[in-house]
């Protein structure tokens, strides 16, 4: 695809019919291996391990109804196409930026910031990594203080005492 193609060239919706869709998804339910590809000449060539992979991740989300975008990594994102992926508002992701905590790129004589779709992936990679480091730890301080076998009740008073103690 032309590196100039716009999003909205690359989504797919679900097709109305879902009924082929659900064919493909049981398919390939019943078969681990790649299958090959069928042309309409009747040649056929095996799919690698890694488009089928794909083919299957496609074929659940479309068959849960969700819409599919395909972009190459060396992509380059707005601010606002970044700050959607990752689910935050754009100035909290222009203040990641002025942080330093993902890398962009200001083409000369512009003021726009571009990032790399691989970097704010990578971002987001860190920081799900981060939170389940932390979750980690909070199992672990909670399991040594013995909370897991505190009832519904010394949670409630624990978190009583604690509104009044601030």
């Amino acid at each position: 695809m032309a590196a100039t193609a716009h999003a909205e060239d690359r989504t797919v919706l679900p097709p109305a019919d879902m009924h082929a869709m659900l064919d493909l998804s049981r398919f390939l339910e019943h078969h681990a291996e790649p299958a090959a590809l069928l042309g309409p000449d009747g040649e056929q060539v095996p799919l690698p391990m890694e488009v089928y992979g794909i083919l299957v991740k496609v074929v659940d989300a479309m068959g849960a109804g969700k819409a599919i975008t395909l972009a190459p990594l060396d992509q380059r994102l707005t601010t606002q196409q970044a700050a959607d992926l990752l689910g935050i508002s754009r100035p909290t992701l222009v203040k990641l930026l002025d942080t330093n905590e993902i890398p962009y790129e200001q083409p000369s004589g512009g003021r726009h910031r571009r990032l790399r779709l691989s970097d704010v992936l990578d971002y987001r990679e860190r920081r799900r990594g981060e939170r389940r480091g932390r979750l980690a730890e909070m199992t672990r301080q909670a399991a040594e203080d013995g909370l897991y076998e505190a009832s519904a009740e010394d949670y409630r008073e624990a978190l009583e005492r604690a509104r009044h103690a601030e």
